[in-house]
């Protein structure tokens, strides 16, 4: 199996951690450099172009499945949370997955006026009941790459009128997204989107986007831009724009270009090329004696074995460590050939 993407990526080491962090495509850091000569010489391009911001924005929308008008862009997943954690009121219920990653959590744990409840991810839909204003989980778990079951926790959360929150962070980009069957998705734009690290992106319903007040409003959160830079703003974007967070250009200009790539190749293509080099993997896996975390994730964990991760980087092979799990994560720029390649240096 060939990798997808072509030309776009030239890794020198046999790279499976795309869970940490998304290889650049060389269309996005030509545009970043782009941008940054251009700012280095003084020329008044390098300030940055609004118009990469957009051309992003539309970019994610069509991929999650959303209009444009739902969706506003950050710089960080926890800022976007903080932002939610922010509108609900003192003494709510928020609902996590035992073992969820901290940016999910941290900015409700800080209020410290909140009732924050945990439950094992295959129970998570069980746990809902009256009186949960939230649940909280990313659809792929960072420490093992378990997949939630969203249907029935969406199901469980309308059935008791909870709000729901996805983090899509360890899925965008190879699981296709639907962003409108929830109240709020949250997406760092560095790990399978590919986008420089500084994008990110929440998307919002209608009804969702009126519990929230826009605290961190500046100048690209009016309706028109640049007509209102001194003063308040007295006309906030009528969209979820007014959410945004100023933008940083440079990540942005590497956004559209990222973002445009993976359009061209498709999601649905994306997730079977990912999702066979995982299988590969597992199997060869069961055949050393180990055992992976079962599923059909792109995400392979396989417990106890987090201590070879510096074997296997002298060995050119790029992998991490979480919650004492080898975590090894397939991308479209990864090959049968690189997967035979970790197994080999595993049976060592």
């Amino acid at each position: 199996m060939e990798t997808l993407g072509g030309a776009e990526f030239a890794p020198q080491m046999t790279y499976l951690n795309t869970s940490s962090c998304g290889l650049l495509p060389r269309r996005t850091v030509a545009a970043v450099k782009l941008l940054a000569d251009e700012l280095a010489a003084g020329r008044p391009a390098g300030a940055g172009d609004f118009s990469a911001v957009t051309a992003a924005r539309q970019s994610f929308a069509r991929l999650a499945g959303v209009e444009a008008g739902r969706v506003a862009v950050g710089g960080s997943v926890s800022v976007h949370v903080g932002l939610i954690a922010t509108s609900l009121p003192p003494g709510a219920e928020v609902l996590f997955p035992e073992g969820e990653y901290a940016s999910v959590i941290t900015p409700f744990a800080v209020r410290g006026d909140l009732k924050l409840r945990y439950a094992p991810l295959e129970g998570l839909a069980d746990a809902v009941r009256p009186g949960t204003s939230l649940v909280a989980l990313s659809s792929v778990q960072s420490s093992d790459g378990r997949i939630a079951d969203l249907p029935a926790v969406r199901a469980a959360a309308a059935a008791h009128g909870a709000r729901t929150l996805v983090d899509a962070s360890q899925s965008a980009g190879w699981l296709p997204l639907s962003a409108a069957a929830w109240d709020f998705t949250v997406t760092g734009g560095f790990k399978f989107l590919l986008c420089p690290r500084g994008v990110s992106f929440l998307t919002l319903t209608e009804q969702a986007q009126e519990s929230l007040a826009p605290i961190h409003a500046g100048t690209f959160a009016a309706e028109n831009l640049w007509e209102t830079t001194y003063g308040p703003i007295e006309d906030l974007a009528h969209s979820a724009r007014r959410f945004d967070e100023p933008p940083a250009f440079l990540s942005y200009h590497g956004a559209e270009q990222s973002l445009s790539l993976l359009e061209e190749i498709g999601i649905d293509a994306v997730h079977a090329h990912d999702t066979a080099l995982a299988r590969r993997f597992r199997a060869g896996l069961m055949e050393l004696g180990h055992r992976p975390v079962p599923g059909d994730s792109a995400v392979v964990a396989v417990p106890e074995l987090g201590h070879r991760v510096p074997e296997l980087a002298d060995a050119g092979v790029i992998l991490s460590e979480r919650a004492g799990n080898l975590r090894a994560a397939f991308h479209l720029y990864n090959s049968a050939a690189e997967v035979d390649r970790v197994l080999d240096v595993l049976s060592g």
